[in-house]
């Protein structure tokens, strides 16, 4: 089960999310992403609950409130999609490849 949770305080830490969400159930993980250039937190984060049930009395309870001054977006997290604006990793074989050989053949 994972919880996306948005709009958050730059200061939250996963202890914080920890204890909030833990009124509400088993906390399993979070997860807060940081940026990498400035080592700060991004505004969001996810949280996995023990079960669904938990996980839907915690979005119910907590979508919209305010805490730390601001208004929280809580959902359930959607599964990660594949960007086609990012390139991938691996040597030569991503889109960008694909999608350069197209132009021009006409």
């Amino acid at each position: 089960m994972s919880i996306y949770v948005g709009n958050l305080s730059y200061e939250v830490t996963s202890e914080d999310l920890n204890e909030v969400f833990a009124e509400y159930g088993t906390v399993s993980r979070v997860q807060v992403p940081m940026d990498r250039e400035t080592g700060r937190m991004r505004g969001f984060a996810f949280v996995e609950m023990a079960s669904e049930a938990e996980e839907a009395a915690a979005i119910a309870a907590l979508d919209g409130a305010e805490w730390m001054g601001r208004d929280l977006k809580v959902n359930k997290a959607k599964p990660r999609e594949n960007n086609n604006n990012r390139r991938s990793s691996g040597g030569g074989g991503g889109w960008g490849d694909n999608d350069r050989s197209s132009r021009g053949r006409y």
